[in-house]
């Protein structure tokens, strides 16, 4: 693009596995990324005039050529993010799943609706879904097609304009994705890509009509405070401490298996990642056992197969504060049951899938975010207290319950205080995408997925007409004819509450 050959400031980007660089690109500063909104602003009504239908079989058309081309799409993602095949696979699997749901559903959630009047035969009433116009995506590195696309699909199926900026780490794959949206017929100006630091997200936010934010909770606070000066709408997906309880009737490999996926998933750098585990005290040592027999079944590398679980870190701040947590939690009383080393012979930013046992709360490991992968194991007495301990954090994203007791699971869920809890699979709620999916407390602020998702990328416009059946002019709100008429409705609506 033109515009880039204009700036001199630039961005290098690494494959964190060899650090080679793959490329760089420009920090794009207010004036350019105002030009982008223009653009997108002047494109969107025209979007929007498409309808529902028209806008879904694109993105349609889009989720099948990039679902054709997921081997070159894989190697995209990992070169830029050192992750495993496997994580990579599961980016355009979820991508896959969003756009089939949004697609199917939103000609019907966007579709006008009728609501009950004040007076029925007199009135009609109906809800019209608007799109906000220019919606902004701020996107972080971990998953970059997925978190860069996930939102945005809603976005533009609901008729809004997308403008996406990625992460200065993994540029690369969102405009892979979106030069292939172009390529089927989205219009460039619809959807759009600003690339740069922190002064061009805090240029998006200044400009667009919503902003959606996914990263950590310090970015998020700025977001928020940034969008309410605007008075404009915003989402923000924040960050995790997510907890896991086991309890005793649980069936332990399937529980111990399940818990180091989740918390190893993408080298534990995973929003919904399970970085807190609770185990009640009758099966605990069981459940160490188990968890060690798995654990030594972990392949850690670089390979491009669907056989090595774990690949590198993507950032060394991961590593460190990954190597702090430890060190932190070894110095207050916890011991290393599994793994614990950085591994500079496999890449530079690789680390062994680590857990650590005898931890308590007083310790890092059980409060701060470690977006690396560890994984704490503590003994608790009971159920009770493995909710009140999983409660006992600032954070408030994601959850999973191990029993066989699939009642009993469901009320004691009720109880933690996240956005999801998933019974027997952990993160499975971030797959489903029929359900909302979002945190609570520090976690965050609104949803994505389900009907919840797509709503929130539009704004409910409320018209009701009055036929002014045997209206008489009056001067007041309560006159006669009114009185009479709420009068009636009143004993009505006694009778039929329906109506």
């Amino acid at each position: 693009m033109a515009v880039f050959e204009q700036v001199t400031e630039r961005i290098a980007v690494t494959d964190p596995v060899t650090g080679e660089t793959i490329g760089d690109f420009p920090v794009m500063l207010p004036d350019e990324v105002c030009a982008a909104v223009d653009r997108a602003r002047a494109a969107q009504p025209a979007w929007e005039a498409r309808g529902t239908s028209e806008r879904a079989a694109l993105l349609a058309a889009w989720n099948n050529a990039l679902w054709d081309d997921q081997a070159n799409a894989i190697q995209i993602i990992r070169r830029e993010t050192g992750k495993n095949r496997g994580s990579a696979y599961v980016e355009i699997a979820l991508i896959d799943s969003t756009v089939q749901y949004y697609a199917s559903h939103a000609p019907r959630l966007l579709r006008p609706q009728s609501r009950r009047p004040a007076f029925p035969i007199r009135q009609r009433a109906r809800v019209y879904y608007k799109p906000h116009g220019v919606a902004g995506f701020i996107t972080p590195w971990n998953y970059p097609l997925l978190n860069a696309l996930f939102d945005a699909i809603p976005a533009l199926i609901a008729g809004n304009a997308v403008i996406i900026k990625p992460s200065e780490a993994t540029p690369f794959t969102a405009k892979y994705a979106i030069d292939l949206m172009h390529r089927v017929g989205i219009p460039r100006d619809v959807v759009q890509m600003v690339t740069g630091d922190g002064r061009t997200g805090e240029a998006l936010v200044d400009s667009v009509d919503y902003i959606s934010l996914t990263g950590s909770t310090a970015t998020g606070r700025k977001v928020a405070v940034r969008a309410a000066q605007r008075l404009i709408p915003y989402s923000l997906e924040l960050g995790g401490k997510d907890p896991l309880i086991v309890l005793k009737d649980a069936d332990l490999d399937l529980a111990a298996s399940g818990a180091l996926t989740a918390a190893m998933e993408n080298a534990g750098q995973t929003c919904v990642s399970i970085e807190r585990v609770y185990v009640e005290a009758p099966i605990y040592d069981a459940f160490l056992d188990r968890v060690q027999h798995y654990a030594a079944q972990i392949k850690l590398g670089a390979e491009s197969d669907f056989d090595t679980h774990m690949g590198s870190l993507t950032h060394a701040r991961e590593l460190e504060r990954t190597e702090d947590h430890v060190r932190d939690a070894v110095e207050k009383g916890a011991r290393v049951l599994v793994g614990g080393r950085h591994r500079p012979d496999l890449g530079p930013l690789f680390y062994e899938p680590t857990v650590l046992v005898d931890v308590d709360h007083s310790m890092k490991v059980m409060q701060e975010e470690t977006f690396g992968p560890l994984m704490p194991i503590m003994r608790v007495a009971d159920a009770d207290e493995a909710v009140r301990l999983a409660n006992d954090s600032s954070y408030g994203l994601s959850a999973c319950i191990y029993t066989r007791d699939l009642k009993r699971g469901e009320q004691l869920a009720t109880r933690i205080e996240a956005g999801d809890v998933a019974l027997n699979r952990p993160q499975m709620t971030f797959g489903t995408i029929s359900v909302p999916m979002g945190g609570v407390k520090t976690s965050g602020v609104g949803r994505r997925n389900g009907p919840e998702g797509l709503l929130r990328f539009v704004k409910p416009q409320s018209i009701v007409v009055d036929n002014a059946l045997l209206a008489k002019p009056a001067l007041t709100q309560a006159d006669s004819m009114t009185r009479m008429g709420v009068n009636f409705m009143r004993r009505l609506r006694r009778l039929f509450p329906f109506v």
